[in-house]
């Protein structure tokens, strides 16, 4: 498994993607074009964020449920009344050690609860709000099916201008993703 598989830890495009990006979005789109884009792009990006803070919301409120069911389970463990020794058939007697402080709820525990579940609601959350928000830009580009056209060919076009600098990097003898932001490389790099 390599560091790119997390989206954190993924090298940045590098300035020549982004300049050649740039070029085709000024150069092959319209501005209605332009704005359907963004437009999108910030639909996106905000249905990932309320997906991602709903996520954190739950997920600290199910670890603070979960905390108090802990607590209230121990107390009602340590209020029974339990066994002290046990006789066996040959009238010998063992004490029973007492479990009750190692069944008691720590603060790393705590710690742990709250971390996990809210990191979980930030995923599970965080991935929603991002399919709704893909859904969403999916919706506003292709409302008109002109613009939408015109943004598929300038992708189309832009894609093809990365490979053919790709190809003329491979030509060269050059290392095949290092111009490209590591874009391209194998699966064993």
């Amino acid at each position: 498994m390599s560091a790119e598989s997390f989206a954190a830890l993924r090298r940045n495009a590098g300035s020549e993607l982004a300049d050649l990006a740039e070029e085709h979005y000024k150069h092959d789109l319209q501005e209605t074009d332009r704005d359907n884009l963004n437009y999108a792009a910030k639909a996106f990006s905000t249905y990932s964020a309320i997906g991602s803070g709903l996520g954190l919301g739950l997920g600290l409120l199910l670890a603070f449920r979960v905390r108090s069911a802990r607590q209230k389970m121990f107390a009602a463990f340590r209020a029974q009344e339990k066994p002290t020794a046990v006789q066996f058939a040959n009238g010998r007697t063992e004490a029973i050690p007492d479990i009750s402080p190692m069944l008691k709820p720590s603060t790393f525990g705590d710690i742990m609860t709250y971390t996990l579940f809210s990191l979980g609601g930030v995923f599970v959350f965080g991935e929603l709000g991002m399919l709704a928000g893909g859904l969403r830009a999916k919706g506003i580009v292709s409302q008109d099916a002109d613009s939408r056209a015109r943004i598929e060919t300038a992708f189309r076009r832009f894609r093809a201008d990365v490979l053919r600098r790709e190809a003329d990097s491979l030509e060269r003898g050059g290392d095949f993703g290092k111009g490209m932001g590591g874009m391209g490389r194998g699966f064993f790099s």
